[in-house]
C-alpha cells in the first residue's frame, strides 16, 4: 500500500508539473478571473435568483464586469492613440517656453536647489520631448495590446469561473483533507477582503472620476476621458490624482490662462483630494465593509501596504493579488491556530 501511494505520489507530481507548465501563459489571468469571481460572488448568487439560469447570470455578470471594468480602459486606449496621431507640438513648444520665462524667486531655505532647477529648464528641449513621446506612445501601444489580451481571457476565465464556481469549490472541499468549515473560514476570509476592495475600489474611483470629469467639461476638455483615467489614477497611492490635474494645470498656464489654473489646482486640491478622498471616501469603505456578510477584521492599513506591494511586483493587477494574498496568508494563519487548538483539546482530553 505504501509503495502504491508513493508511485502515485510521484505520478501526480510530474504530471502537475506539466499541467503548470502547459498553462504557465494563462495561470496569471486565470488567477484575476477568480479572485473577481470570489469579489463579484455576490451578485452573481443575486443574479441566478432572478434569473433562475446560471448560464444567463454567468452572462450578465460577465457583461457587468466588462461594462464597468474594462470597457474604460479600450476608451482611453482608442482615444488617446486617435490624440497621439493629431498631437500638435505647437503646445509644446508654448509650454516650453513658458517653463523657461519663470522667475524662480525661491526662499533661502531652498536656494540650493535653484542651480538643478534652471539646469532641467534649459535642457528642455522640444526634438527630445517629441522623440520621448513617440517612445512613451510606441511603449503604451505595445502594453496596450498584451492588456487586451488579458482582459479577453480574464473576460472569458471569470464567465466559466462563475459558471462552474459551485462545482469547483464542491470538489476541492472533497479533495482537502479538513473540515468544510475550516476551508470555508478560508473562503470568507480571502471572499470579504475581495469584496469590500473591488467595491470601494470601484465606487471611489467612479466618484472621483466624476468630480474631476465635471470640471474637465466646465474648461472645454473630455470630460469622460479625463473622468475616467483620474478614476485609474486616484487608486495609486500617495500622488494619485495628482498625475492628472497638475499637467492640465502647466498647460492652462502655458496658454497665459492663470485664473484656470488656480480653479483646477483648487477644485483638484481642496474638492476631491481633501473632502472626497480624506473625508468621504473612508465613509464609503467603512459602509462597504458594513455590508458585507461578515465585515472584514483585516487592518485597513495592511490593506494598503499590499495594494503598494502588489502595484510594485505585480503591476496594475497587483492591487487585486497583494490584498488577496495577504488575506489568503493571514486565513491560512488562523486556519493553523485552529487546527493547533483542537490537537491540544483532544490531547487534553
Amino acid at each position: 500500500m505504501n509503495s502504491s501511494k508513493i508511485f502515485f505520489g510521484v505520478i501526480f507530481v510530474i504530471v502537475l508539473y506539466w499541467v503548470l507548465k502547459l498553462y504557465e501563459p494563462f495561470l496569471l489571468t486565470l488567477t484575476i478571473a477568480s479572485l473577481l469571481s470570489i469579489a463579484t460572488y455576490g451578485i452573481n448568487a443575486k443574479l441566478i435568483q432572478i434569473t433562475r439560469s446560471r448560464v444567463l447570470s454567468a452572462f450578465l455578470s460577465t457583461l457587468l464586469l466588462s461594462i464597468l471594468f474594462f470597457a474604460p480602459f479600450v476608451y482611453i486606449i482608442t482615444t488617446i492613440s486617435t490624440k497621439t496621431v493629431n498631437f500638435d507640438t505647437a503646445i509644446l513648444e508654448k509650454i516650453i517656453q513658458y517653463v523657461n520665462s519663470i522667475n524662480l524667486n525661491l526662499p533661502d531655505s531652498l536656494a540650493f536647489l535653484k542651480p538643478k532647477i534652471s539646469d532641467f529648464i534649459k535642457d528642455l528641449n522640444l526634438g527630445q520631448i517629441t522623440t520621448n513621446i513617440l517612445a512613451y506612445a510606441a511603449f503604451i501601444g505595445k502594453n496596450s495590446a498584451k492588456f487586451l489580451k488579458d482582459m479577453f481571457l480574464i473576460t472569458i476565465f471569470f464567465f466559466f469561473t462563475n459558471l462552474y464556481g459551485r462545482e469547483i469549490i464542491r470538489y476541492a472541499k472533497n479533495l482537502a483533507p479538513i473540515e468544510n468549515k475550516e476551508i470555508d473560514l478560508v473562503f470568507s476570509e480571502v471572499g470579504n477582503v475581495m469584496s469590500v476592495l473591488f467595491y470601494s475600489i470601484l465606487v471611489t474611483a467612479i466618484f472621483e472620476g466624476a468630480l474631476f470629469a465635471m470640471i474637465g467639461i466646465v474648461f472645454g476638455y473630455d470630460g469622460l476621458l479625463l473622468g475616467i483615467l483620474y478614476g485609474f489614477a486616484s487608486l495609486i497611492p500617495v500622488i494619485g490624482g495628482a498625475i492628472m490635474w497638475v499637467p492640465i494645470c502647466a498647460y492652462e498656464l502655458a496658454k497665459g490662462n492663470t485664473l484656470e489654473a488656480i480653479i483646477i489646482a483648487s477644485y483638484s486640491i481642496i474638492v476631491i483630494s481633501i473632502i472626497a478622498d480624506t473625508f468621504i471616501k473612508p465613509l464609503i469603505i467603512k459602509y462597504i465593509n458594513n455590508l458585507a456578510k461578515i465585515p472584514t477584521k483585516i487592518n485597513e492599513l495592511l490593506i494598503f501596504f499590499a495594494i503598494i506591494a502588489g502595484l510594485s511586483t505585480f503591476g496594475f493587477w497587483g492591487m487585486i493579488l497583494g490584498p488577496a494574498i495577504t488575506a489568503l496568508f493571514i486565513s491560512i494563519l488562523k486556519l493553523y491556530e485552529l487546527l493547533k487548538n483542537k490537537s491540544l483539546t483532544r490531547i487534553m482530553q
